[in-house]
């Protein structure tokens, strides 16, 4: 009986340890590699508005700290307001040529812009330098082009919305956009990966809702429940956290083509949107004047 005993807790260590040795193994991996799970860039640019008809201007600027960062300006005829698009954690501009075009169709200006280490811009991607990326391309529209802050609309999908929130909080704009984005980084960890203590070991924060808290501008969050990657719950959550006036767009589809598949349940309240705006803007001017 002693011996099977005896056997038993030898069982019993070896998995424990042979368990602690690979839920170790991951956590560090999950630590050490982090950036290669976050930013998923892609350096190549094969294609530009050129090849959906678009004329645009190949912009370069750099950051306040010097990186050389590169981006698109597409104008529309007479457009009112100028969208600025943060895009999210994997390839690089050339892969929002569908929602530049709805932009334009729109008739909005659009500046989209790569981050640091993604397509032609230089340099390595870190939280603090996607936030000094948006920064310099917002004022690469106001000393460039002239635009003015209250027709300047900061879009972010994914991982571009917490970009966009932050530089909200520091910047004057017309509106925020928020499409498919996550309340925070520690919240994606802790959603994916909850049998591990992601608050002590991440290493970014992306405090998208707290940013939200932090605005007092108009804020549309858009989100699709059948998002497969960002929870539609998060969706709410930073819709629930911002101030008025805002307005919540469900969409259908998946992370990556809701706004496609979506059609006119995307597109419409974005016209109704801007709408809103032109009205916003127009009292703004009146009373100013």
């Amino acid at each position: 009986m002693a011996k099977r005993v005896a056997m038993m807790l030898k069982f019993l260590f070896w998995a424990w340890l042979l368990f602690t040795v690979i839920y170790g193994g991951f956590g560090i991996m999950l630590f050490l590699f982090q950036s290669k799970f976050l930013y998923c860039p892609v350096r190549k640019i094969s294609y530009t508005p050129d090849d959906i008809n678009l004329a645009y201007e190949n912009v370069w600027f750099k950051a306040a700290d010097q990186v050389k960062l590169n981006g698109w300006y597409i104008p529309s005829e007479n457009a009112e307001f100028t969208v600025l698009f943060c895009h999210g954690n994997g390839g690089n501009i050339m892969h929002r040529l569908d929602t530049i075009f709805i932009f334009n169709n729109l008739g909005l200006n659009c500046f989209i812009f790569d981050y640091r280490g993604y397509g032609l811009s230089n340099g390595k991607t870190t939280e603090q330098g996607t936030y000094l990326d948006v920064m310099a391309a917002y004022n690469w529209l106001i000393n460039e082009k002239g635009a003015d802050p209250n027709r300047i609309i900061i879009f972010g999908r994914s991982l571009g919305g917490s970009v966009a929130a932050q530089l909200a909080t520091k910047k004057p704009v017309a509106s925020l956009v928020l499409e498919s984005c996550f309340t925070s980084y520690v919240d994606m960890g802790k959603k994916f990966y909850w049998y591990m203590p992601v608050k002590w070991f991440a290493r970014y924060k992306y405090r998208t809702i707290d940013y939200v808290k932090g605005v007092n501008i108009p804020v549309m969050v858009i989100h699709s429940p059948d998002d497969e990657i960002i929870p539609y719950e998060f969706g709410r959550q930073l819709y629930q956290a911002a101030n008025e006036p805002k307005e919540f767009v469900e969409i259908a589809g998946g992370h990556n083509d809701g706004f496609l598949t979506s059609g006119r349940s995307y597109t419409d309240p974005w016209r109704k949107w801007l709408q809103f705006l032109q009205q916003q803007a127009e009292e703004m001017e009146r009373s100013s004047a």
